[in-house]
Protein backbone atom coordinates (compact mmCIF):
# COMPACT_ATOMS: atom_id res chain seq x y z
CA UNK A 1 0.00 0.00 0.00
CA UNK A 2 1.02 3.66 -0.37
CA UNK A 3 3.01 5.14 2.54
CA UNK A 4 0.90 7.07 5.02
CA UNK A 5 3.44 9.91 4.74
CA UNK A 6 2.87 10.29 0.99
CA UNK A 7 0.79 13.27 -0.22
CA UNK A 8 -2.89 12.48 -0.48
CA UNK A 9 -3.41 11.31 -4.09
CA UNK A 10 -6.11 13.15 -5.98
CA UNK A 11 -6.39 11.68 -9.46
CA UNK A 12 -9.77 10.04 -10.07
CA UNK A 13 -9.13 8.99 -13.69
CA UNK A 14 -5.74 7.61 -14.67
CA UNK A 15 -4.37 6.34 -17.97
CA UNK A 16 -1.20 4.26 -18.23
CA UNK A 17 0.62 3.72 -21.52
CA UNK A 18 4.17 3.25 -22.72
CA UNK A 19 4.05 6.43 -24.81
CA UNK A 20 2.60 9.53 -23.22
CA UNK A 21 0.83 12.61 -24.56
CA UNK A 22 4.05 14.65 -24.70
CA UNK A 23 7.65 13.96 -25.67
CA UNK A 24 10.78 16.06 -25.23
CA UNK A 25 13.75 16.69 -27.51
CA UNK A 26 17.04 17.93 -26.13
CA UNK A 27 18.41 20.74 -28.30
CA UNK A 28 22.10 21.45 -28.87
CA UNK A 29 21.88 24.50 -26.60
CA UNK A 30 20.54 22.32 -23.77
CA UNK A 31 16.95 23.47 -23.99
CA UNK A 32 14.03 21.05 -24.06
CA UNK A 33 11.40 21.21 -26.78
CA UNK A 34 8.02 19.63 -26.05
CA UNK A 35 5.91 17.94 -28.72
CA UNK A 36 2.31 17.11 -27.90
CA UNK A 37 0.45 14.17 -29.35
CA UNK A 38 -3.18 13.60 -30.20
CA UNK A 39 -5.54 10.66 -30.48
CA UNK A 40 -8.43 9.14 -28.61
CA UNK A 41 -6.81 8.97 -25.19
CA UNK A 42 -5.70 12.61 -25.31
CA UNK A 43 -9.11 13.90 -26.37
CA UNK A 44 -10.92 11.54 -24.00
CA UNK A 45 -8.91 12.58 -20.97
CA UNK A 46 -9.40 16.25 -21.84
CA UNK A 47 -13.10 15.74 -21.11
CA UNK A 48 -12.58 14.67 -17.48
CA UNK A 49 -11.28 16.35 -14.31
CA UNK A 50 -8.82 15.08 -11.68
CA UNK A 51 -6.82 13.08 -14.20
CA UNK A 52 -3.31 11.69 -14.45
CA UNK A 53 -1.42 10.11 -17.34
CA UNK A 54 1.42 7.78 -16.37
CA UNK A 55 3.91 6.99 -19.16
CA UNK A 56 7.52 6.04 -19.74
CA UNK A 57 10.39 8.36 -20.60
CA UNK A 58 11.28 7.06 -24.05
CA UNK A 59 14.41 8.95 -25.03
CA UNK A 60 17.21 11.17 -23.79
CA UNK A 61 15.01 14.25 -24.00
CA UNK A 62 12.25 12.66 -21.93
CA UNK A 63 14.73 11.42 -19.31
CA UNK A 64 16.36 14.83 -19.07
CA UNK A 65 12.92 16.42 -18.62
CA UNK A 66 12.21 14.07 -15.70
CA UNK A 67 15.58 14.83 -14.11
CA UNK A 68 15.01 18.59 -14.42
CA UNK A 69 11.48 18.35 -13.10
CA UNK A 70 10.06 19.63 -16.39
CA UNK A 71 6.62 18.29 -17.20
CA UNK A 72 3.01 18.83 -18.12
CA UNK A 73 0.26 19.14 -15.51
CA UNK A 74 -1.43 15.79 -15.10
CA UNK A 75 1.41 13.78 -16.66
CA UNK A 76 3.84 11.61 -14.71
CA UNK A 77 6.74 10.36 -16.80
CA UNK A 78 8.70 7.41 -15.41
CA UNK A 79 12.48 7.44 -15.84
CA UNK A 80 12.86 3.65 -16.02
CA UNK A 81 16.45 2.46 -16.54
CA UNK A 82 17.17 2.64 -20.27
CA UNK A 83 18.45 -0.95 -20.45
CA UNK A 84 15.42 -2.26 -18.57
CA UNK A 85 13.12 -0.34 -20.91
CA UNK A 86 14.94 -1.64 -24.00
CA UNK A 87 14.60 -5.23 -22.77
CA UNK A 88 10.93 -4.76 -21.93
CA UNK A 89 9.93 -2.76 -25.00
CA UNK A 90 12.05 -4.24 -27.79
CA UNK A 91 12.97 -7.59 -26.28
CA UNK A 92 9.54 -8.66 -24.98
CA UNK A 93 6.71 -6.33 -26.03
CA UNK A 94 7.69 -5.85 -29.67
CA UNK A 95 9.67 -9.03 -30.33
CA UNK A 96 7.53 -11.55 -28.44
CA UNK A 97 4.02 -10.35 -27.52
CA UNK A 98 3.54 -8.41 -30.77
CA UNK A 99 4.77 -11.39 -32.79
CA UNK A 100 2.45 -13.79 -30.96
CA UNK A 101 -0.68 -11.67 -31.38
CA UNK A 102 0.06 -10.93 -35.06
CA UNK A 103 1.06 -14.52 -35.87
CA UNK A 104 4.41 -13.38 -37.26
CA UNK A 105 6.82 -16.10 -36.22
CA UNK A 106 8.63 -18.31 -38.73
CA UNK A 107 7.98 -21.29 -36.51
CA UNK A 108 10.67 -23.69 -37.86
CA UNK A 109 13.32 -21.39 -36.40
CA UNK A 110 11.55 -19.07 -33.94
CA UNK A 111 10.68 -18.36 -31.19
CA UNK A 112 13.41 -19.67 -28.90
CA UNK A 113 12.61 -19.15 -25.23
CA UNK A 114 15.96 -19.49 -23.50
CA UNK A 115 17.92 -17.90 -20.66
CA UNK A 116 18.16 -14.59 -22.55
CA UNK A 117 14.40 -14.51 -22.89
CA UNK A 118 14.04 -15.08 -19.14
CA UNK A 119 16.49 -12.25 -18.45
CA UNK A 120 14.46 -9.91 -20.65
CA UNK A 121 11.21 -11.11 -19.10
CA UNK A 122 12.53 -10.06 -15.67
CA UNK A 123 13.02 -6.56 -17.14
CA UNK A 124 9.47 -6.66 -18.49
CA UNK A 125 8.23 -7.46 -15.00
CA UNK A 126 10.28 -4.60 -13.53
CA UNK A 127 8.97 -2.19 -16.16
CA UNK A 128 5.35 -3.17 -15.44
CA UNK A 129 5.98 -2.96 -11.68
CA UNK A 130 7.25 0.63 -12.04
CA UNK A 131 3.92 1.56 -13.65
CA UNK A 132 1.90 -0.26 -11.00
CA UNK A 133 3.74 1.51 -8.18
CA UNK A 134 3.31 4.94 -9.79
CA UNK A 135 -0.40 4.37 -10.40
CA UNK A 136 -0.85 3.21 -6.81
CA UNK A 137 0.77 6.44 -5.61
CA UNK A 138 -1.20 8.77 -7.87
CA UNK A 139 -4.70 7.26 -7.69
CA UNK A 140 -7.34 8.68 -5.40
CA UNK A 141 -9.59 6.39 -3.39
CA UNK A 142 -11.74 4.28 -5.71
CA UNK A 143 -10.25 5.90 -8.82
CA UNK A 144 -10.67 4.49 -12.35
CA UNK A 145 -7.43 3.33 -14.00
CA UNK A 146 -7.32 2.52 -17.72
CA UNK A 147 -4.19 0.54 -18.62
CA UNK A 148 -3.26 0.45 -22.29
CA UNK A 149 -2.01 -2.34 -24.47
CA UNK A 150 0.38 -5.28 -24.63
CA UNK A 151 3.31 -3.38 -23.11
CA UNK A 152 1.52 -3.26 -19.76
CA UNK A 153 -0.31 -6.60 -19.53
CA UNK A 154 1.08 -7.33 -16.05
CA UNK A 155 0.06 -3.97 -14.55
CA UNK A 156 -3.57 -4.75 -13.65
CA UNK A 157 -2.64 -7.77 -11.52
CA UNK A 158 0.23 -5.92 -9.82
CA UNK A 159 -1.91 -2.85 -9.19
CA UNK A 160 -4.78 -4.95 -7.80
CA UNK A 161 -2.46 -6.22 -5.04
CA UNK A 162 -1.31 -2.70 -4.21
CA UNK A 163 -4.68 -0.96 -4.38
CA UNK A 164 -7.72 -3.29 -4.16
CA UNK A 165 -10.01 -0.23 -3.94
CA UNK A 166 -9.38 0.85 -7.55
CA UNK A 167 -11.53 0.22 -10.63
CA UNK A 168 -9.02 -1.15 -13.15
CA UNK A 169 -9.50 -1.59 -16.89
CA UNK A 170 -7.14 -2.94 -19.53
CA UNK A 171 -7.51 -2.22 -23.24
CA UNK A 172 -5.77 -4.24 -25.98
CA UNK A 173 -5.09 -2.26 -29.15
CA UNK A 174 -3.75 -5.34 -30.95
CA UNK A 175 -5.42 -8.54 -32.04
CA UNK A 176 -5.42 -11.41 -29.56
CA UNK A 177 -3.81 -14.67 -30.62
CA UNK A 178 -5.86 -17.85 -31.01
CA UNK A 179 -5.21 -20.24 -28.14
CA UNK A 180 -3.02 -22.72 -30.07
CA UNK A 181 -0.69 -19.91 -31.16
CA UNK A 182 -0.75 -18.16 -27.76
CA UNK A 183 0.40 -21.42 -26.21
CA UNK A 184 3.73 -21.01 -27.99
CA UNK A 185 4.64 -18.88 -24.98
CA UNK A 186 6.18 -20.82 -22.10
CA UNK A 187 3.36 -22.19 -19.95
CA UNK A 188 4.15 -20.05 -16.91
CA UNK A 189 4.50 -16.92 -19.02
CA UNK A 190 1.19 -17.53 -20.84
CA UNK A 191 -0.52 -17.88 -17.45
CA UNK A 192 1.22 -14.78 -16.11
CA UNK A 193 0.07 -12.66 -19.07
CA UNK A 194 -3.53 -13.81 -18.71
CA UNK A 195 -3.57 -13.40 -14.92
CA UNK A 196 -2.03 -9.95 -15.33
CA UNK A 197 -4.94 -8.76 -17.45
CA UNK A 198 -7.44 -10.62 -15.26
CA UNK A 199 -6.32 -8.40 -12.39
CA UNK A 200 -8.54 -5.83 -14.08
CA UNK A 201 -12.25 -5.45 -13.42
CA UNK A 202 -12.72 -5.15 -17.16
CA UNK A 203 -10.65 -6.22 -20.18
CA UNK A 204 -11.62 -4.59 -23.47
CA UNK A 205 -10.78 -5.16 -27.13
CA UNK A 206 -11.30 -3.52 -30.52
CA UNK A 207 -13.47 -6.31 -31.96
CA UNK A 208 -15.56 -9.25 -30.81
CA UNK A 209 -13.14 -11.60 -32.56
CA UNK A 210 -10.19 -10.51 -30.41
CA UNK A 211 -12.30 -10.57 -27.24
CA UNK A 212 -13.45 -14.11 -28.00
CA UNK A 213 -9.85 -15.23 -28.60
CA UNK A 214 -8.85 -13.84 -25.20
CA UNK A 215 -11.76 -15.59 -23.50
CA UNK A 216 -10.79 -18.83 -25.25
CA UNK A 217 -7.21 -18.54 -23.97
CA UNK A 218 -8.42 -17.89 -20.42
CA UNK A 219 -10.85 -20.81 -20.59
CA UNK A 220 -8.39 -23.34 -22.01
CA UNK A 221 -5.37 -22.29 -19.94
CA UNK A 222 -6.86 -21.02 -16.67
CA UNK A 223 -10.38 -22.46 -16.65
CA UNK A 224 -12.16 -19.11 -17.11
CA UNK A 225 -11.97 -15.32 -16.80
CA UNK A 226 -12.94 -15.15 -13.13
CA UNK A 227 -14.50 -11.87 -12.04
CA UNK A 228 -13.15 -9.91 -15.01
CA UNK A 229 -15.75 -8.69 -17.48
CA UNK A 230 -14.82 -8.55 -21.17
CA UNK A 231 -15.99 -5.75 -23.47
CA UNK A 232 -15.62 -4.48 -27.03
CA UNK A 233 -15.08 -0.87 -28.15
CA UNK A 234 -14.39 -0.43 -31.89
CA UNK A 235 -12.34 2.75 -32.15
CA UNK A 236 -13.57 4.96 -34.99
CA UNK A 237 -12.10 7.81 -36.99
CA UNK A 238 -12.32 11.43 -35.80
CA UNK A 239 -14.35 12.85 -38.68
CA UNK A 240 -14.41 16.49 -37.55
CA UNK A 241 -10.65 16.65 -37.04
CA UNK A 242 -9.80 14.77 -40.25
CA UNK A 243 -12.07 16.80 -42.52
CA UNK A 244 -10.83 20.08 -41.09
CA UNK A 245 -7.16 19.09 -41.17
CA UNK A 246 -7.40 17.64 -44.69
CA UNK A 247 -8.32 21.04 -46.14
CA UNK A 248 -5.55 23.13 -44.63
CA UNK A 249 -3.02 24.82 -46.96
CA UNK A 250 -0.16 22.37 -46.38
CA UNK A 251 -2.38 19.47 -47.49
CA UNK A 252 -3.35 21.37 -50.66
CA UNK A 253 0.37 21.88 -51.36
CA UNK A 254 1.06 18.15 -50.93
CA UNK A 255 -1.86 17.34 -53.24
CA UNK A 256 -0.40 19.50 -55.98
CA UNK A 257 2.98 17.80 -55.58
CA UNK A 258 1.45 14.31 -55.64
CA UNK A 259 -0.64 15.13 -58.72
CA UNK A 260 2.55 16.17 -60.48
CA UNK A 261 4.29 12.92 -59.50
CA UNK A 262 1.32 10.80 -60.60
CA UNK A 263 0.76 12.61 -63.88
CA UNK A 264 -2.47 13.75 -65.56
CA UNK A 265 -5.40 11.39 -66.12
CA UNK A 266 -4.03 8.46 -64.13
CA UNK A 267 -5.79 6.53 -61.42
CA UNK A 268 -4.15 6.07 -58.02
CA UNK A 269 -3.86 3.07 -55.71
CA UNK A 270 -2.89 4.48 -52.31
CA UNK A 271 -1.51 2.83 -49.21
CA UNK A 272 -0.36 4.57 -46.02
CA UNK A 273 1.41 2.41 -43.45
CA UNK A 274 4.32 2.10 -41.12
CA UNK A 275 6.85 -0.49 -42.33
CA UNK A 276 5.49 -2.84 -39.73
CA UNK A 277 5.79 -6.54 -40.57
CA UNK A 278 2.07 -7.15 -40.06
CA UNK A 279 1.06 -4.43 -42.56
CA UNK A 280 1.95 -6.69 -45.51
CA UNK A 281 3.38 -3.95 -47.71
CA UNK A 282 5.58 -6.27 -49.77
CA UNK A 283 2.72 -8.57 -50.80
CA UNK A 284 0.67 -5.50 -51.67
CA UNK A 285 3.40 -4.37 -54.04
CA UNK A 286 3.70 -7.88 -55.49
CA UNK A 287 -0.06 -7.78 -56.17
CA UNK A 288 0.39 -4.45 -57.96
CA UNK A 289 3.25 -5.96 -59.98
CA UNK A 290 0.98 -8.89 -60.90
CA UNK A 291 -1.70 -6.40 -62.02
CA UNK A 292 0.78 -4.75 -64.39
CA UNK A 293 2.20 -8.07 -65.57
CA UNK A 294 -1.17 -9.64 -66.32
CA UNK A 295 -3.20 -6.61 -67.41
CA UNK A 296 -1.05 -4.47 -69.71
CA UNK A 297 -4.02 -2.19 -70.36
CA UNK A 298 -3.11 -0.48 -67.05
CA UNK A 299 0.38 0.48 -68.23
CA UNK A 300 0.69 4.25 -68.03
CA UNK A 301 -2.82 4.55 -66.58
CA UNK A 302 -2.32 3.84 -62.88
CA UNK A 303 0.21 4.73 -60.16
CA UNK A 304 0.71 3.02 -56.82
CA UNK A 305 1.26 5.81 -54.28
CA UNK A 306 2.83 3.98 -51.35
CA UNK A 307 3.76 5.64 -48.09
CA UNK A 308 5.83 3.24 -45.97
CA UNK A 309 7.00 5.14 -42.92
CA UNK A 310 9.90 3.50 -41.06
CA UNK A 311 9.00 1.71 -37.82
CA UNK A 312 11.13 0.06 -35.12
CA UNK A 313 14.33 0.50 -37.07
CA UNK A 314 16.37 -0.51 -34.01
CA UNK A 315 15.24 -4.11 -34.72
CA UNK A 316 17.12 -5.83 -37.55
CA UNK A 317 14.09 -7.65 -38.94
CA UNK A 318 12.31 -4.32 -39.42
CA UNK A 319 15.32 -2.74 -41.16
CA UNK A 320 15.44 -5.72 -43.50
CA UNK A 321 11.72 -5.45 -44.22
CA UNK A 322 11.99 -1.74 -44.98
CA UNK A 323 14.83 -2.48 -47.42
CA UNK A 324 12.71 -5.17 -49.11
CA UNK A 325 9.85 -2.68 -49.62
CA UNK A 326 12.26 -0.32 -51.37
CA UNK A 327 13.77 -3.16 -53.43
CA UNK A 328 10.40 -4.36 -54.76
CA UNK A 329 9.31 -0.80 -55.59
CA UNK A 330 12.55 -0.22 -57.49
CA UNK A 331 12.12 -3.53 -59.31
CA UNK A 332 8.60 -2.64 -60.47
CA UNK A 333 9.73 0.79 -61.66
CA UNK A 334 12.73 -0.67 -63.51
CA UNK A 335 10.60 -3.29 -65.27
CA UNK A 336 7.54 -1.24 -66.17
CA UNK A 337 8.46 2.44 -65.86
CA UNK A 338 8.79 4.74 -68.84
CA UNK A 339 10.15 8.21 -69.39
CA UNK A 340 6.85 9.78 -68.35
CA UNK A 341 5.38 7.10 -66.04
CA UNK A 342 6.68 5.97 -62.65
CA UNK A 343 4.47 3.02 -61.64
CA UNK A 344 5.33 3.19 -57.90
CA UNK A 345 5.72 6.50 -56.08
CA UNK A 346 7.23 5.47 -52.73
CA UNK A 347 7.69 7.86 -49.82
CA UNK A 348 9.38 6.76 -46.61
CA UNK A 349 9.51 10.03 -44.65
CA UNK A 350 6.56 10.41 -42.29
CA UNK A 351 4.37 13.33 -43.34
CA UNK A 352 0.81 13.48 -42.03
CA UNK A 353 -0.24 16.28 -44.38
CA UNK A 354 0.95 14.22 -47.36
CA UNK A 355 -0.95 11.18 -46.05
CA UNK A 356 -4.16 13.22 -45.92
CA UNK A 357 -3.48 14.52 -49.44
CA UNK A 358 -3.17 10.93 -50.65
CA UNK A 359 -6.43 10.00 -48.89
CA UNK A 360 -8.19 12.80 -50.77
CA UNK A 361 -6.71 11.79 -54.13
CA UNK A 362 -7.10 8.02 -53.88
CA UNK A 363 -9.21 6.13 -56.41
CA UNK A 364 -8.38 2.89 -54.62
CA UNK A 365 -7.07 2.35 -51.08
CA UNK A 366 -5.15 -0.86 -50.41
CA UNK A 367 -5.26 -2.02 -46.77
CA UNK A 368 -4.11 -5.65 -46.70
CA UNK A 369 -2.58 -6.44 -43.29
CA UNK A 370 -1.69 -9.96 -42.29
CA UNK A 371 -3.41 -9.13 -39.02
CA UNK A 372 -4.39 -5.83 -37.41
CA UNK A 373 -6.20 -4.88 -34.23
CA UNK A 374 -8.31 -2.33 -36.11
CA UNK A 375 -6.46 -0.33 -38.83
CA UNK A 376 -7.59 3.27 -38.75
CA UNK A 377 -6.32 3.97 -42.29
CA UNK A 378 -9.21 1.86 -43.58
CA UNK A 379 -11.58 4.11 -41.64
CA UNK A 380 -9.87 7.43 -42.37
CA UNK A 381 -9.68 7.20 -46.17
CA UNK A 382 -13.48 7.12 -46.76
CA UNK A 383 -13.93 10.07 -44.39
CA UNK A 384 -11.40 12.27 -46.23
CA UNK A 385 -11.85 11.10 -49.85
CA UNK A 386 -12.79 13.90 -52.28
CA UNK A 387 -14.50 11.84 -54.98
CA UNK A 388 -15.08 8.42 -53.45
CA UNK A 389 -12.54 5.66 -53.02
CA UNK A 390 -12.84 1.90 -53.50
CA UNK A 391 -11.42 0.12 -50.45
CA UNK A 392 -9.56 -3.18 -50.87
CA UNK A 393 -9.45 -4.57 -47.33
CA UNK A 394 -7.91 -7.65 -45.72
CA UNK A 395 -10.35 -9.87 -43.87
CA UNK A 396 -7.71 -10.04 -41.12
CA UNK A 397 -8.01 -6.34 -40.22
CA UNK A 398 -10.20 -5.59 -37.22
CA UNK A 399 -11.95 -2.92 -39.30
CA UNK A 400 -13.28 -5.67 -41.57
CA UNK A 401 -15.93 -6.56 -38.96
CA UNK A 402 -17.51 -3.11 -39.33
CA UNK A 403 -16.78 -2.31 -42.99
CA UNK A 404 -17.18 -5.69 -44.74
CA UNK A 405 -20.39 -4.88 -46.65
CA UNK A 406 -18.84 -2.08 -48.72
CA UNK A 407 -15.26 -3.20 -49.34
CA UNK A 408 -13.56 -5.59 -51.74
CA UNK A 409 -12.33 -8.27 -49.36
CA UNK A 410 -8.97 -10.03 -49.79
CA UNK A 411 -7.04 -12.87 -48.22
CA UNK A 412 -3.80 -11.02 -47.37
CA UNK A 413 -1.60 -13.95 -48.39
CA UNK A 414 -3.17 -14.36 -51.86
CA UNK A 415 -1.23 -12.06 -54.17
CA UNK A 416 -3.09 -13.16 -57.33
CA UNK A 417 -6.51 -12.56 -55.77
CA UNK A 418 -5.34 -9.18 -54.47
CA UNK A 419 -4.27 -8.23 -58.01
CA UNK A 420 -7.76 -9.16 -59.22
CA UNK A 421 -9.27 -7.10 -56.41
CA UNK A 422 -7.20 -4.08 -57.45
CA UNK A 423 -8.51 -4.43 -61.00
CA UNK A 424 -12.09 -4.69 -59.71
CA UNK A 425 -11.57 -1.59 -57.57
CA UNK A 426 -10.02 0.40 -60.44
CA UNK A 427 -12.93 -0.44 -62.75
CA UNK A 428 -15.71 0.21 -60.21
CA UNK A 429 -18.36 2.62 -61.52
CA UNK A 430 -18.09 6.15 -60.14
CA UNK A 431 -21.59 6.20 -58.63
CA UNK A 432 -21.11 2.85 -56.88
CA UNK A 433 -17.75 3.97 -55.54
CA UNK A 434 -19.27 7.19 -54.18
CA UNK A 435 -22.18 5.35 -52.55
CA UNK A 436 -19.89 2.81 -50.92
CA UNK A 437 -17.59 5.55 -49.65
CA UNK A 438 -20.51 7.37 -48.03
CA UNK A 439 -21.61 4.21 -46.20
CA UNK A 440 -18.03 3.40 -45.20
CA UNK A 441 -17.53 6.89 -43.77
CA UNK A 442 -20.69 6.52 -41.69
CA UNK A 443 -19.59 3.15 -40.29
CA UNK A 444 -16.03 4.36 -39.75
CA UNK A 445 -17.08 7.26 -37.54
CA UNK A 446 -19.69 5.46 -35.42
CA UNK A 447 -17.50 5.62 -32.31
CA UNK A 448 -15.18 8.64 -32.51
CA UNK A 449 -12.08 8.65 -30.29
CA UNK A 450 -13.35 10.78 -27.42
CA UNK A 451 -16.58 8.79 -27.13
CA UNK A 452 -14.59 5.56 -27.43
CA UNK A 453 -12.62 6.51 -24.33
CA UNK A 454 -15.57 7.85 -22.37
CA UNK A 455 -17.61 4.70 -23.09
CA UNK A 456 -14.83 2.59 -21.58
CA UNK A 457 -14.63 4.84 -18.55
CA UNK A 458 -18.39 4.67 -18.01
CA UNK A 459 -18.46 0.88 -18.40
CA UNK A 460 -15.62 0.54 -15.88
CA UNK A 461 -17.31 2.81 -13.33
CA UNK A 462 -20.65 1.03 -13.66
CA UNK A 463 -19.05 -2.24 -12.68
Amino acid sequence: MVSEHAPQPAAQVLVASNRGPVSYTLSEDGSLDAKRGGGGLVSGLSAVDDKMWVCAALGDGDREAVRRGVGEPGVRMLDIDADVHADAYNGIANSVLWFVHHLLYQTPVEPVFDAEFRRQWASFEAYNRAFALALAEEAGEGAAVLVQDYHLVLVPGMLRELRPDLRIGHFSHTPWAPVDYFRMLPDDIAEQVLRGILGADRAAFLTRRWADAFISCCTKILGGTGRTRVGVHGLGADADFLRRRAHEPDVDERMAALREQVGPGRKTIVRVDRTELSKNIVRGMLAYRALLDERPEWHGRVVHVAFAYPSRQDLAVYREYTAEVQRVADEINAKHGTADWTPVVLHVKDDFARSLAAYRLADVALVNPIRDGMNLVAKEVPVVSDHGCALVLSREAGAYEELADDVIVVNPYDVSATADALHEALTMADDERAERTERLAEAATALPPQQWFLDQLEALRQG
